[in-house]
């Protein structure tokens, strides 16, 4: 006979991302470590565990070894906190009387004393106070008066049999600083949560952390991208695109060019991915463009994120060709995200588009380009399957995506350091190619999953009217190649006008 699993309670831990991750939150009654270097965000993580305690009603503790409490709240204040009367802050820091010569004892330091006393002192808060929610800040301290690893472990186990008969979750912060080795924390805490603090050669620092153990509940493995802003932790929670149902959607995505639409066999299919290649300057950008106007004219949502170009300037030149970017965005029909690269995790782009599809009910994702997203994460060696992950999950969401990737080189031979050809659903290729004195555009369709499509090559241009397709090239040989050969007697190129 199978019996019906029992859930432990969760509590909580009121960060946007994180209760995702553990699947509820941290559960009840337990002994949780939350370990990582200084400067990772514990205490922050630690304060806002109280905070979410405390807007339920429920009495929290903070016990300190280490920080005085004026600086855990100047610390709270700076993210616009005050810790009312729920959260109660018990500072066990060695008084200002250590300083006196008199107080200090010439043949004798007893550390049993100081530990005997610091753990008296927080067990008569605890019976005092019935907390439902307790930090200690933090281990190192407790490890150092205890100077062996025999009593230490001992020590912490006692505290983990006290607080589980008084009812309250614990997390006991751990910065790592001491030359201990032993791990006899992670397998007496219930769960463990590690946190790091990544610096790239070029940018600002990376914070992730991973759930190394959680006894008795699910929860997310591998590292989840966090920040630190005015006003608490943010986690981005790994994407999993499998979690998400597979979209039913059958619908044809259109350009409003009808030689285009002809060259791709008709048109994109909804709830797929296409990919534009190409050099510098051939016209990847505007012609992703193309799509998001003819997008929003249908009447639906478009986001357009923007690694590489200045964002006015895309503007007035898409201004210039006939696309008023500026009044879709301002009637909400189009979202613009400008991205910095250099500051911007993988988690937290992701989190981004998933926003904006989730929430926003965007049905056109564009990124301009994969190279700024490659730049974002310069030291990620799994960036493919981050952009894996990304394309299945808008794919299943019945959203159209586009994704632009500069090749190197303007005529002939193109190389690209980034080949994600074989992810995206369709690819369209971009070249230039010189003819009658002129350097002239060609886009050709090389792959599409989704249907049939002209194997043929054709002639583009971009003017005040925007993109104009001309007929197939069918009497010049070798326009993939930059330099073509004119094999017939009238050569059908489009005339230079706008």
């Amino acid at each position: 006979m199978n019996e019906q699993p029992i859930y432990l309670q969760r509590a909580s831990t009121g960060i946007e991302g994180f209760d995702d991750v553990l699947a509820g939150g941290l559960t009840r009654d337990r002994l949780h470590l939350l370990e990582g270097s200084p400067g990772t965000g514990k205490t922050t993580f630690a304060l806002q565990f109280l905070r979410a305690g405390a807007e339920a009603g429920e009495v929290g503790v903070y016990v300190t070894l280490a920080e005085s409490e004026q600086e855990l709240r100047d610390g709270a204040a700076s993210h616009g906190w005050s810790l009312d009367e729920h959260i109660v802050v018990l500072e066990l820091i060695a008084p200002e009387t250590i300083l006196d010569p008199d107080q200090h004892q010439s043949l004798l330091y007893s550390s049993d004393l100081e530990l005997g006393e610091t753990i008296q002192r927080i067990c008569e808060a605890i019976e005092r106070l019935k907390p439902k929610r307790v930090v200690i800040d933090s281990l190192s301290e407790i490890r150092l008066l205890a100077q062996s690893s025999l009593r230490y472990r001992r020590q912490v186990l006692a505290l983990k049999h006290y607080f589980a008969q008084q009812g309250s979750t614990v997390i006991l912060l751990d910065d790592l600083t001491t030359d201990a080795t032993d791990s006899a924390m992670h397998s007496i805490a219930h769960s463990v949560i590690h946190l790091d603090q990544l610096a790239p050669l070029y940018g600002g620092e990376r914070r992730r952390l991973r759930i190394v153990k959680c006894r008795g509940q699910s929860f997310a493995g591998g590292y989840h991208d966090f920040t630190i802003r005015s006003g608490g932790v943010l986690v981005f929670p790994r994407l999993v695109a499998a979690e998400y149902r597979q979209s039913t959607l059958d619908q044809t995505l259109h350009s409003g060019v009808g030689e285009l639409d002809q060259l791709l066999g008709g048109g994109l299919a909804m709830g797929s991915s296409t990919l534009i290649i190409g050099p510098a300057g051939a016209g990847k950008s505007i012609l992703t463009l193309q799509y998001i106007t003819a997008t929003v004219e249908r009447g639906e949502r478009a986001a357009l994120f923007v690694f590489d170009e200045e964002l006015g300037l895309l503007i007035s030149r898409a201004k210039a060709l006939g696309m008023p970017l500026e009044e879709m965005r301002a009637k909400g029909q189009l979202i613009i995200e400008q991205l910095d690269a250099a500051e911007l995790s993988p988690g937290e782009f992701v989190h981004r588009v998933r926003t904006l599809v989730d929430r926003q009910h965007s049905r056109f994702v564009a990124i301009d380009s994969l190279n700024g997203y490659q730049a974002a994460m310069p030291e990620e060696q799994f960036l493919i399957l981050h952009l894996h992950e990304l394309l299945q999950y808008l794919n299943r969401q019945g959203a159209a995506t586009f994704l632009t990737v500069a090749q190197h080189g303007l005529i002939g031979e193109m190389t690209q350091s980034l080949d994600v050809t074989y992810l995206a659903d369709s690819v369209i290729m971009l070249r230039f190619f010189e003819a009658r004195g002129r350097v002239r555009r060609a886009m050709s369709v090389i792959k599409k999953r989704t249907g049939s499509h002209e194997n043929t090559i054709r002639e583009f241009t971009i003017g005040e009217r925007g993109i104009r397709v001309g007929p197939p090239l069918e009497q010049f040989q070798g326009v993939l190649r930059g330099i073509p050969t004119y094999l017939g007697s009238d050569a059908p190129l489009l005339e230079e006008r706008n």
